[in-house]
């Protein structure tokens, strides 16, 4: 069957192509919202984060992304006047979606962490202003004041939830006399609520399934609870044995595949499969914080008395031609002790640089300045070539930080193995955010192309629109690859460059931000992860009881990014709207 509008076939491919750049920004930028916290911590490198990104993004576009798109996102405008001329409406998505896709791509490639959603929105506002539709102004779910209110309501809700979230650890295990012991007490219980907390999140948002309402109070809160109590059950037989063998033991040979062997942990030789390699029992979450840290930014920190359960202060001698951190344990006579702290300040010593690798190489210098003087024609300057393009996006520096020295020293350094604790939860928590904004998300750049396709196809406009599998195929994809090339940009501005991120820290960030957006879809705000995602860092960060923990400056450039967003998205758009409507012809 032909097409009812074949003749605009041309505005339809202009929108394809933008739906294409406007997907994968929309990666690049708000799946750092799921991943920088993690990256930051040290909880998942770079590639790891890409990986896991694009198989989570995709699910949710995919396995859970509604099959039903509102054309108008938030209903900015009413569609009365474009029932008579459905071109028009074809040509107003199209400058949307392009107005949506340039903003983004160029707000991606200055470090800008902006609302997809808003962006969308703007877009619709200018491209509507142009073809002189009103707009919906008002105090009304989903108008353009809710949003703006949105700017300061999110962060603040997002701060508290993950500030509570943080203290409770902070009081309860990290600053207790003997916080290992209370770590192992307490993670089950912790992975437990995540994962209830997940749970209600899921059957909240997934798009395609029954609301709350529908599912009732009786049977959700069976499904909340059932989750609750199996991960407990399952934290208890699991990780309880392998946290005690690879942390209380110190068996270097642990990793995480060895989780299933459960309680046979506990033997005195258990049946350990594909031994991990190395001497290291756990990561130095603390170690890369700045490369220009050094003796006086310490100095200049209020002295926190210290000592590590089990384990002596992390000081890093800057030498390694790999780059790697190469970390010297030095005995705690080396800092001032009080017996039964969990927590620590490193105190220079000598010409070592507490808490300080050396940089790793960027990857230009990694590949390319290898064979800048090869010919073009040589194998081995093609295959660098090749390593490049595919992997710059992903091995780039994203957790040192420069110049931040001194905020970073303000944040408490606690003992490594609690934190690793609790790196599990943190990841899950990321991977079901990442899975909620593949399924929800996906919508802001489907939703326009989806609107002109189906005015193409049917000739008529409709609030709503059946959505093609196929495109949310597409779109998952897209939303993975922008992540994985140029994601990077995002994810150097959230996470260390606010503050100093840590396991502990950033399972509270993005457990809080998880319950501020479950909380606003509850009472219909329109809130943005990213804000919520802001907002729980700067939170988190107060919690060191230091005003000067949190880079100010960057949170600012981001506030700023949040107000130019809707006026930005809207002008680009609507200046397009303007010129096609009024372009002169023969």
């Amino acid at each position: 069957m032909a097409p009812a509008l074949q003749k605009y076939s041309w505005i339809l491919a202009l929108t394809s192509i933008a739906f294409v750049f406007s997907s994968a920004s929309n990666g690049a930028n708000d799946v750092a919202n799921s991943y920088a916290t993690s990256v930051a911590a040290r909880t998942l490198k770079m590639w790891q984060a890409g990986i896991l990104a694009s198989i989570t993004e995709f699910i949710g576009a995919v396995a859970m992304g509604s099959r039903v798109t509102s054309t108008i996102k938030s209903g900015v405008f009413g569609l009365t006047k474009f029932q008579p001329a459905p071109p028009t409406f074809m040509l107003v998505m199209g400058c949307a979606e392009v107005g949506s896709a340039t903003f983004l791509t160029i707000a991606t490639f200055y470090g800008m962490p902006v609302s997809t959603t808003q962006t969308v929105v703007g877009a619709l506002a200018g491209a509507g202003i142009a073809a002189q539709t009103p707009l919906k102004w008002g105090w009304a779910t989903g108008s353009l004041s809710q949003i703006a209110a949105s700017w300061a309501i999110a962060p603040l809700i997002a701060a508290g939830f993950s500030a509570a979230l943080f203290m409770s650890l902070k009081y309860l295990v990290l600053e207790r006399s003997d916080p290992m012991k209370w770590g192992m007490r307490a993670i089950p219980w912790y992975l437990a609520f995540t994962a209830g907390v997940l749970a209600l999140f899921i059957i909240d948002e997934l798009p395609n399934g029954q609301s709350l309402e529908e599912m009732g109070a009786g049977k959700s809160t069976g499904i909340i609870l059932g989750v609750f109590f199996f991960v407990l059950a399952f934290a208890y037989a699991f990780f309880i044995p392998y946290f005690h063998r690879r942390l209380i033991m110190n068996d270097a040979r642990m990793r995480p595949w060895h989780i299933p062997l459960g309680l046979l942990l506990y033997r005195e030789d258990p049946p350990i499969y594909w031994p991990g390699k190395g001497t290291e029992v756990v990561t130095d979450y603390y170690a890369k914080s700045s490369v220009e840290t050094t003796s006086n930014d310490i100095e200049k920190a209020p002295v926190k008395e210290h000592a590590l359960a089990g384990e002596s202060s992390s000081i890093d001698k800057a030498a390694d031609t790999n780059g790697d951190a190469i970390s010297s344990s030095i005995d705690n006579s080396g800092s001032s002790d009080r017996a039964g702290r969990g927590l620590s300040m490193p105190n220079p010593r000598g010409d070592l640089v507490a808490h300080v690798v050396p940089k790793q190489p960027e990857p230009e210098e990694r590949w390319l300045h290898p064979v800048r003087d090869l010919p073009f024609y040589s194998p081995k300057k093609l295959a660098n070539w090749a390593k490049f393009l595919l992997l710059q996006g992903v091995s780039r520096d994203v957790v040192t930080q420069k110049n931040l020295g001194a905020v970073h020293a303000r944040a408490i350094v606690y003992d490594n193995r609690v934190e690793h604790l609790w790196t599990y939860a943190q990841v899950a928590s990321a991977m079901m955010m990442s899975i909620a904004h593949g399924s929800n998300d996906v919508a802001n750049a489907v939703g326009p192309w989806v609107a002109s396709y189906n005015t193409y196809t049917s000739g008529e406009v409709t609030a709503k629109a059946d959505t093609p599998i196929w495109i949310l195929v597409i779109a998952g994809l897209l939303l993975g690859l922008g992540f994985w090339f140029y994601g990077y940009h995002v994810m150097r501005s959230l996470g260390n460059k606010i503050t100093q991120v840590s396991p502990t820290r950033g399972f509270s960030m993005e457990l809080g931000a998880a319950i501020t957006v479950l909380l606003a879809s509850r009472l219909a705000l329109p809130v943005s992860t990213t804000q919520c995602l802001t907002g729980a860092t700067i939170g988190v960060a107060l919690c060191n009881y230091d005003v000067r923990a949190v880079n100010w400056k960057q949170v600012a450039f981001i506030f700023s990014s949040w107000v130019i967003t809707l006026p930005s998205a809207g002008l680009i758009s609507g200046l397009m709207m303007a010129m096609a409507l009024n372009t002169p012809h023969f």
